[in-house]
């Protein structure tokens, strides 16, 4: 029997039992009661009302700048939440918002006032980058770094910060360094999400999988500010104990911690969650998540996991599930939906949210794909409009006449259906498949016309238009 299941069995639940079973931890160098204080400072000036957590308690500092906060046994981390108006701290552009639990029983973290007002800033959402081997690795550092450098510089002075949901390598954790250089190659601050492919095996249980992650990226949840935008990241990615097995689920422990980190944030904020495995159909307990996300109008989840590219609405929340940055695992130029690889970019003006799915090496205009195949007596036009949702409306031109909008259809990319089979990819590659999508849209007309054009509207009015001359 394991300590955990020791524990659940009988009950016993005292501070005794987890100094007796884990001896020489952090937390026999504390006081007796585990409190740690600090002081979160600015120039030498405390900062008032920052959360401070360890994972499982949540306070805020005084009116100085001071905090106490006691220390689960669990704990392994403290951090802050870091406040709207300041830098975010980091180590070499990954985020360092955290402090390892030592022997100190004092922590203190400094901030740098921002030069600019963060209610305007962006951000890039980065999804599956999955490198295997020093070959993905130089296709990545080759495609996916320049073409986002391109996109930030394009961007401004305004404040950028990228996400990764998760999936950063594919089980070899020495590449974690690779993707490193990759983030100081961007050179905006990364926050990372723990993906399945980022855990530890044969180390133990789901408590023992994220060894590797923590070491490079510190905690598996937490959260920041940035304007009126508050971002959570989140671990929904659960280790059954058995290689390569696992499956979505959020633990009670980092619900709690979120019920309790929500409490300091408006209820008409902009909400923000990162994770890897999407929420609205592959997390056992979503509807936990959603019950603690209850109230609050206006939250977005950032998800990644699949290799295709859907936006769902479920319970007022809009989750974005984002094509892979690797696409289909390295081995074709589109994900497995026939959405290009790419990212998610995103606008935030106050707690309004504006985004667009940038297609790698592509010009961000090119929203939409479309093929033209001949039938008995008729052709038929499919548009694959890769970042649609039911606000999005997608209409066709024959020979310059408009004929409305096209028929939404689930179904198959064709350019999915000729890449990924079998006997055309590379060894070791072969299990890429096409995955049937909700953003296609038909229309059939008679082999006389020469000229076809889509024009897809996204929710924020910009229009993109494909053509197809025959």
């Amino acid at each position: 029997m394991n300590r955990r299941s020791f524990i659940q069995k009988t009950g016993l639940l005292t501070t005794t039992l987890f100094v007796s079973l884990k001896s020489f931890s952090a937390f026999s160098l504390l006081d007796s009661d585990n409190k740690i204080n600090g002081q979160v400072t600015s120039k030498g000036k405390g900062i008032a009302n920052v959360v401070v957590s360890d994972g499982f308690n949540v306070v805020q500092t005084d009116k100085n700048g001071n905090y106490t906060i006691e220390v689960n046994a669990l704990a392994k981390f403290i951090w802050i939440s870091t406040p709207s108006g300041y830098e975010f701290t980091t180590d070499s552009f990954l985020a360092k918002h955290y402090e390892q639990l030592a022997s100190k029983t004092t922590l203190n973290f400094e901030l740098k006032a921002m030069k600019v007002d963060d209610h305007k800033h962006n951000f890039i959402i980065w999804a599956d980058p999955q490198v295997k081997n020093k070959k993905d690795v130089e296709k990545m550092m080759a495609t996916s770094v320049p073409d986002t450098k391109k996109v930030i510089n394009s961007m401004g002075k305004i404040p950028v910060h990228g996400i990764t949901v998760g999936d950063i390598v594919w089980d070899n954790h020495d590449l974690f360094e690779d993707y490193n250089k990759a983030v100081v190659e961007m050179g905006i601050p990364f926050f990372q999400c723990l993906g399945n492919h980022d855990m530890d095996y044969r180390m133990g249980g789901d408590e023992t999988s994220d060894k590797t992650f923590r070491e490079h990226y510190g905690p598996t949840y937490y959260s920041f500010n940035r304007g009126r935008a508050h971002y959570v990241v989140m671990d929904d990615v659960r280790y059954l104990g058995v290689e390569r097995t696992y499956d979505g689920f959020i633990t009670q422990a980092q619900l709690d911690w979120l019920a309790k980190d929500l409490k300091y944030v408006a209820k008409d904020a902009l909400i923000i969650v990162n994770l890897h495995i999407p929420v609205h159909n592959s997390v056992k307990n979503n509807k936990d998540l959603y019950a603690v996300l209850k109230g609050f109008t206006n939250v977005h989840i950032m998800s990644g996991h699949t290799h295709y590219n859907r936006n769902v609405i479920t319970d007022g929340i809009f989750e974005h599930n984002h094509g892979a940055v690797c696409g289909a695992w390295w081995t074709g130029p589109v994900c497995e939906d026939g959405t290009p690889r790419g990212y998610g970019v995103y606008e935030v003006n106050g707690t309004e949210l504006k985004w667009y799915y940038q297609p790698t090496g592509l010009s961000r205009k090119e929203q939409v794909h479309i093929y033209v195949d001949e039938l008995t007596n008729q052709k038929r036009l499919i548009a694959n409009v890769w970042n649609w949702d039911p606000k999005w409306k997608v209409e066709y031109f024959l020979d310059g006449k408009a004929m409305g909008e096209m028929e939404n259809q689930k179904g198959y990319d064709p350019e999915t259906v000729k890449l990924y089979k079998g006997d055309t990819l590379p060894a070791g590659r072969t299990f890429p498949e096409p995955h049937s999508t909700e953003h296609l849209f038909v229309a059939h007309f008679a082999p006389s016309v020469k000229k076809v054009k889509v024009v897809a509207t996204d929710r924020f009015g910009e229009k993109f238009e494909a053509e197809f001359n025959g």
